[in-house]
């Protein structure tokens, strides 16, 4: 293992050991709260560890097809789950049902493209880089800027009613995450690591500056 492989399989690695826990935590709060954000919360940070697996799985030379795809799809279902608890932390049905609907039509168009496109080789230099199916890359962004928008618009209209100073780490967290999800699709790959690492830290930050998500 070189050093440039290395460094890429490590904090991928620890990327998705922070993200797990996360999501656990999450999950937690979930059972607790019976709050149905968190529970899209915490698959959206679970697929975000999925996908940072996937990453570090690619970096050590493990490749297929059929895992590129699955990567395309995790990172765009992530996006659109965390966009649904987004969603239903407005508290808004009409918000909520709309959302729902479009979360479910992006995800089978976006099923439906990985279906009928090839995916050749996305890696390069050890990080997710290559270019993919003009088909994919439309799919995947009717999934995911949606949802990133949506995601923005919760955080203003939470930090409106609470103007809790110490919620915009999360905040942030969330949203870069999200942002996260989209920077492989528009061509902006180098961003999509680093976004990865510093939205795990600031939600991390979030959580313990609060103490509760």
């Amino acid at each position: 293992m070189n050093t440039m492989m290395a460094i890429v399989v490590v904090s991928t690695l620890a990327i998705t050991l922070l993200s797990a826990w996360l999501a656990v935590l999450l999950y937690s709060n979930y059972r607790e709260k019976k709050n149905l954000s968190y529970a899209f919360w915490s698959a959206g940070l679970a697929l975000f560890a999925i996908g940072t697996l996937l990453e570090a799985i690619f970096a050590y030379g493990i490749y297929s097809q059929l895992l590129a795809k699955f990567y395309l799809f995790v990172v765009a279902l992530l996006v659109v789950l965390l966009g649904e608890g987004s969603a239903l932390a407005v508290k808004n049905k009409i918000v909520t049902y709309a959302f729902t609907i479009f979360a479910v039509a992006a995800s089978l168009f976006m099923l439906y493209a990985l279906a009928v496109s090839t995916i050749g080789n996305i890696i390069v230099n050890y990080v997710v880089y290559g270019t993919l199916p003009i088909y994919v890359v439309v799919a995947s962004s009717v999934a995911t800027f949606p949802a990133a928008l949506m995601i923005i618009a919760a955080a203003v209209i939470s930090y409106r009613h609470t103007r809790n100073v110490k919620m915009l780490s999360t905040i942030a967290g969330v949203i870069i995450v999200s942002i996260a999800g989209t920077l492989y699709i528009v061509q902006f790959p180098v961003l999509l690591y680093y976004a990865e690492a510093v939205g795990i830290a600031l939600l991390w930050l979030g959580f313990y500056s609060r103490k509760h998500i």
